[in-house]
């Protein structure tokens, strides 16, 4: 029995460690960050008092538990609160059944617990959704027109994510809604696996049936405003811009993100008039938000396109179509980041 409570006020402590961390430096919430602090000293308290008869219970070496391994790849901060919110919930169950004497103590913070975990889920989307967006660079617009089956098209994303896309844009534009809802299914589980931001263009619709991280609107679509009033103020809007005015408006409206582009003639913007270099190098002095520079930019180019101030790069053909999409992707990892 000892040797059950001993082990679950370790587990416990240590979860609330890694909870008190990501309140403390991500959600930046003193309250909650006090609130975890003081269920840590409880649990420490409870430890202090029977320390003698818990540490001799311990048998680290002869516990069969060691040897299983955790199959789980966390590399998400929104999966690691996840799996340690629900480790302290489960922590606090056992102690509960096994700790007769202190079982009203551990029922009580097991449903301080569960208050805690909305709040911090709550302000951690909303402050991650901004950090998923921050340190983003490499932007894939996604086109499934050169392949000729849905396999082949989620292997080139896939290939693409790992080699260094961080951010990733469904649009198919003559696709129907419920095809792109199957896709969007797909292709939000690869991001999530290479922890890429999910952003659906256009459809505002879409991108709430699919939960995605965000949407990318052009200057015919809905405006920031409804679009966030759909979508909740976590999500990640961002827009299309061609002119200052434009980038200015996006600013003003709320917009997350902005593209700025076409740079260069594109086949994927058929009609559309390139904005050229000039207009890269404007937004880079004066719009203080997220901008990727987008249209006909490939290898050969962006390093034009970032000698002219561009930090963030978005690309459709020169990844998707590429015979390699995963080293097409690190060659523009590389530029980008040098």
């Amino acid at each position: 029995m000892k040797r059950i409570i001993d082990a679950n006020l370790n587990r416990g402590t240590e979860a609330l460690r890694v909870l008190e961390e990501i309140s403390r430096f991500l959600i930046e919430d003193f309250e909650v960050s006090e609130n975890l602090k003081l269920i840590r000293h409880e649990l420490n308290n409870l430890q202090e008092k029977d320390y003698d008869a818990l540490i001799n219970a311990r048998d680290t070496e002869n516990d069969i538990g060691i040897a299983m391994k955790n199959p789980d790849r966390r590399s998400d901060i929104q999966n690691i609160f996840k799996a340690n919110i629900k480790r302290l919930q489960q922590v606090l169950r056992v102690l509960g059944e096994y700790s007769c004497e202190h079982a009203a103590i551990f029922e009580k913070l097991r449903y301080e617990s569960y208050i805690l975990e909305k709040k911090m889920w709550n302000k951690l989307k909303e402050k991650y959704n901004k950090l998923k967006l921050g340190d983003k660079k490499l932007y894939l617009v996604t086109n499934s027109d050169k392949f000729d089956s849905d396999d082949k098209f989620l292997d080139a994303i896939a290939s693409a994510l790992k080699g260094g896309v961080d951010i990733l844009q469904l649009r198919e534009k003559s696709m129907p809604a419920n095809k792109i809802i199957e896709l969007g299914q797909k292709i939000k589980l690869l991001c999530a696996e290479y922890n890429a931001t999910f952003i659906v263009n256009d459809r505002v619709d879409i991108a709430y049936v699919l939960e995605a991280d965000g949407v990318h609107l052009g200057q015919d679509d809905m405006d920031v405003a409804s679009a966030r009033k759909i979508l909740g103020d976590n999500a990640i809007i961002g827009v299309s811009t061609h002119a200052p005015e434009q980038a200015k408006k996006a600013v003003i409206d709320g917009a997350d993100y902005i593209g700025m582009g076409p740079v260069f003639t594109t086949p994927t913007k058929p009609g559309r008039k390139s904005v050229g270099i000039e207009y890269v190098n404007w937004v880079s002095k004066n719009i203080n938000i997220p901008a990727f520079a987008i249209g006909g930019i490939d290898l050969n180019n962006v390093k034009e396109v970032i000698d002219n101030g561009a930090k963030r790069i978005a690309v459709v053909r020169a990844i998707i179509n590429a015979n390699s999409p995963e080293l097409a992707a690190h060659q523009f990892y590389d530029i980008i980041n040098k």
